[in-house]
């Protein structure tokens, strides 16, 4: 263990590619399981994610609050849970105040991790009709539940303004984007084509939402997306970056790519979308980050290293990029959170 220790510290220094010119002082926060969704809170010092470090003893995905200073001195840091612990979590996000997060759950639902869904040959997600959205302190206390409504309510984000959150729901028969006030109430329905609507996050003025959405158009496609959706489960390798305004207005389809392009956040100056994307790989599974114009045009790679890299979001201050990597796995199948200084 004591060789293991000595040898994950070396990896807290800087980790350089040549190749990937926007990162600068690229280093790891965590070491082992699925480390994905993490997000800043609003003074750029923590970010809350999502895990299944075994080494934790967890079943499923549960929430964490991360210091980034600590994770960046101990390789062994383990962060406190801010979830119950019980069901499976997802899409975390910093309250406002910087103290509290919202997380959806399945907890209320069951107790147990549901059981992750399988159909040979297609790779699937699942949108676990248990899933609400809740508000926990640091100490893990749920002090609120914002979304109660029949079905997946989950991937909530909240604007940088700190009046609005926008998340996506199932209730009205289709997985759609909402809004709510920060406190849950006045909770609107702000996109309807048929498609899973999904992962969205406000624009640096608050004015806008960037989003992935699929769009069957075949009789086949559609005929698939409903059955699947009908299960509760959607096949995300079909889907491309959507923009509107916050009330569901002004909606343009950014990409045309192909494949699964996810994942999106904005850039500090709101004129630019980062994303994940496999358009350009041949085996599918290879997964980069890519920067774009708001209008479609100015298309750039920006990661190389490993065949996974999303959930990309700066600072507060627009200096530092936070993403989920599978580099420096070892062989293994984790995927680490990593964070750099951004280079125009």
């Amino acid at each position: 263990m004591k060789h293991l220790f000595l040898f994950c510290c070396l990896f807290i220094t800087a980790i350089g590619f040549s190749q990937e010119k926007h990162f600068k002082n690229l280093k790891q926060l965590t070491y082992g399981g699925d480390n994905a969704e993490a997000y800043f809170s609003p003074n750029g010092k923590s970010a809350s994610f999502q895990s299944n470090n075994k080494a934790w003893g967890l079943q499923c995905d549960q929430i964490f609050a991360l210091d980034i200073e600590k994770a960046l001195k101990d390789t062994t840091y383990k962060p406190p849970m801010i979830s119950t612990g019980k069901g499976r979590t997802t899409c975390s996000y910093y309250m406002p105040d910087g103290k509290q997060i919202l997380y959806a759950s399945t907890h209320k639902g069951n107790d147990s991790c549901p059981p992750t869904p399988h159909i040979k040959g297609k790779y699937l997600w699942a949108v676990y009709k248990d899933f609400d959205i809740y508000v926990a302190d640091a100490k893990a206390k749920i002090v609120k539940q914002l979304t109660d409504a029949s079905g997946y309510d989950a991937e909530a984000t909240i604007s940088p303004k700190g009046d609005k959150i926008v998340f996506t729901s199932i209730r009205s028969g289709d997985l759609e984007l909402w809004t709510m006030d920060i406190d849950g109430k006045n909770q609107k329905q702000i996109t309807n084509g048929l498609g899973y609507d999904g992962g969205a996050f406000f624009s640096p003025d608050g004015k806008r939402l960037v989003f992935r959405a699929s769009r069957p158009k075949t009789e086949e496609e559609i005929k698939e997306y409903k059955e699947l959706l009908s299960q509760n489960l959607v096949a995300p390798t079909n889907m491309e970056i959507y923009t509107c305004k916050v009330d569901g207005s002004d909606l343009k389809q950014i990409t045309t790519l192909g494949k699964a392009n996810w994942a999106p956040y904005f850039l500090p100056g709101g004129k630019k979308i980062i994303f994940s994307s496999n358009h350009h790989s041949q085996k599918g599974y290879d997964f980069q980050l890519f920067t774009v114009n708001d209008d479609g045009t100015g298309l750039e790679q920006i990661t190389n290293e490993s065949v996974f890299n999303a959930f990309p979001m700066f600072s507060p201050d627009g200096k530092k990029l936070i993403f989920s990597s599978n580099r420096n796995n070892h062989g293994t199948r984790d995927t680490n959170l990593f964070i750099a200084d951004w280079i125009d």
